[in-house]
């Protein structure tokens, strides 16, 4: 779909917002794409929003759907006309989103929500119209990016009801970080901060936007697995009853789900009805000579299938087994 159509969407996206009538429920697009080149258990956008949307079956006042927004997105315009808000986590969602000169049209009403990459431009250009519309930006030549086994996530505001029975915690994850921030400073509110070289980094954020609405950002969720999280999951689900304006208890939304609901990003299908956490740990022994600057010889994995598959793309494997 043309960009300018899906920008001028938004904009009716976010006035529907604001005119819902208080007894129906509010209308949630999760919006993924398909895998995009990054290794297998990393960007797993459709997986992850299929999991979102089974937490959310358990909340009242909220009808989610999950939509695979790869262009052409011919039914884009229709679907956001009679969406109340959006969660956003596709690849290089900035460049996505303002792809074409059109003005973003961030007026009023509608809740809007992005994880990791769906917060990505490579380029500089659509930064500024990006913000003004989600808060916070990954973009351009100067990003910033780490991979930290041990990252110490704080809690900055544990008086924000989307913190509710969430704590300090210790996680695997790549962190965005010195984000492109809508101006003045002191507009966002930091929700979750890491020390990333030496300061103290925003990685969440919650915006209460000039036109009514609400956005919330998440710089985490670069690893799959870490859906398996409580944190993570009670995180984004009550960043998405906030910017609906839905009501948070105040010791947190219950995120229980079977681990089986983090679905299959081993093979096409995408299934939440594989069970990837019944096998095994296991170990590959890959001959040297099949390995072009392999980082080992022996590869294990978990039971998630993350290790196994991230080794081996590192360590560009040339021939298959």
């Amino acid at each position: 779909m043309h960009a300018s159509r899906w920008i001028r969407a938004v904009g009716l996206l976010l006035v529907v917002g604001s005119c819902s009538f208080a007894d129906e429920p509010k209308k949630l697009l999760l919006l993924g794409q398909k895998p995009d080149g990054h290794p297998p258990g990393t960007h797993e956008y459709m997986p992850g929003q299929r999991l979102l949307a089974k937490l959310l079956a358990d909340v009242n006042g909220i009808e989610s759907r999950v939509v695979q927004a790869d262009d052409p997105w011919s039914d884009g315009p229709k679907l956001l006309d009679k969406a109340d808000g959006v969660v956003l986590f596709v690849s290089e969602g900035a460049r996505w989103v303002t792809a074409d000169a059109d003005r973003l049209h961030a007026e009023r009403g509608g809740g809007l929500a992005v994880l990791h990459w769906g917060m990505g431009t490579r380029e500089a250009g659509p930064i500024d119209r990006f913000v003004k519309l989600f808060g916070g930006c990954h973009g351009g030549p100067d990003r910033k990016y780490k991979v930290l086994d041990d990252a110490e996530v704080r809690v900055s505001n544990p008086d924000h009801p989307i913190t509710r029975g969430i704590g300090d915690l210790r996680v695997r994850d790549e962190f965005y970080y010195r984000l492109k921030i809508v101006p003045p400073a002191g507009t966002i509110r930091p929700v979750l901060q890491v020390p990333i070289d030496g300061e103290l980094e925003t990685v969440a954020w919650s915006w209460d936007r000039p036109d009514g609405g609400r956005s919330f950002g998440f710089s985490g969720l670069h690893f799959h697995e870490n859906w398996g999280r409580p944190e993570y999951r009670r995180l984004v689900l009550q960043a998405v009853l906030w910017t609906l304006k839905l009501p948070i208890p105040e010791k947190g939304t219950a995120v229980g789900v079977a681990m089986q609901s983090l679905g299959c990003y081993e093979c096409e299908c995408h299934s939440m009805s594989c069970s990837p956490v019944a096998r095994p740990l296991q170990t590959l022994t890959i001959s040297p000579a099949r390995i072009e600057s392999g980082f080992r010889k022996t590869v294990s994995y978990n039971s998630f299938g993350v290790e196994l598959n991230y080794r081996i793309r590192r360590s560009r494997l040339i021939a298959s087994f």
